[in-house]
């Protein structure tokens, strides 16, 4: 991958550096995204990898902010691969649900991708490639109670990649959905921790009963998997993989 370029959006932390790292090692120059400018962040990258980095900002939920990013960014490189990783949520029941928490879910989660797509790919289609991967979630394909936003948009991202993969289908572009399962982050560990105190349990029993309602492998999905798979996807095996699904589940969406 080296002298592609990879915009990966919310790539501060989590999943999403997780990606970044990934495509990194690859040999990806990376543009790592987020709310404010990760100068920190995009130093580390640059230190351990020895790739190209630059650090981007833009509040995914302004269009006008994506596209003065985007034409900064397409002044300086080639974004040949672009991750939608970025994610807002909020927990409530439909009937208390803020409304503008709902458009703030929908500009982020989906009008964004939507956004950075469209101004993405006629650089990609003038070049003949480009690898466009959209982060779901189990949830892309089944419900929740109290997450009506995150269920709705990562439902949603699946009709946006296959329509993207049948636009894109004989200009050398692919993309795809990628849809893991319960990841290690800081929220769920967290609630993890507050269950077992709660109830005077091991972290690690706790943990096992979670996961097991969820996974089959009762395991974590691993991020550096989730950013292996993103790898995989933009590389030369990958090229006639485009409008798929791909669970990253330890087995959930088929329990």
């Amino acid at each position: 991958m080296k002298g592609k370029w990879a915009l990966v959006t919310g790539a501060t932390a989590g999943l999403g550096h997780a990606v970044a790292e990934g495509l990194a090692g690859a040999g990806a120059n990376i543009v790592l995204h987020d709310l404010i400018a990760p100068e920190q962040a995009a130093d580390a990258l640059h230190a351990r990898f020895g790739v190209e980095v630059i650090p981007a900002a833009a509040d995914l939920a302004r269009r006008d902010a994506i596209e003065i990013m985007m034409a900064d960014l397409l002044g300086r490189c080639a974004i040949d691969i672009l991750v939608n990783n970025a994610v807002i949520r909020h927990f409530s029941a439909i009937e208390q649900f803020p409304p503008d928490r709902w458009d703030q879910a929908l500009a982020v989660n989906l009008s964004a991708p939507f956004h950075l797509i469209r101004l993405a790919l006629p650089a990609m289609k003038q070049r003949g490639w480009g690898r466009i991967i959209n982060m779901g979630s189990i949830y892309s394909s089944r419900a929740v109670e109290d997450r009506i936003d995150y269920v709705t948009t990562k439902t949603a991202i699946l009709g946006l990649t296959r329509a993207v993969a049948i636009e894109t289908a004989r200009s050398g572009i692919t993309c795809n959905t990628i849809c893991p399962g319960t990841l290690p982050t800081p929220a769920i560990l967290n609630k993890i921790a507050a269950m077992a105190e709660n109830n005077g349990r091991p972290v690690d029993d706790v943990t096992r009963k979670y996961l097991g309602e969820r996974q089959p492998t009762q395991r974590f999905i691993e991020m550096d998997a989730v950013a292996a798979m993103v790898v995989f996807l933009c590389g030369p095996a990958a090229n006639d993989i485009t409008g798929a699904s791909l669970p990253i589940d330890g087995g959930w969406s088929i329990a």
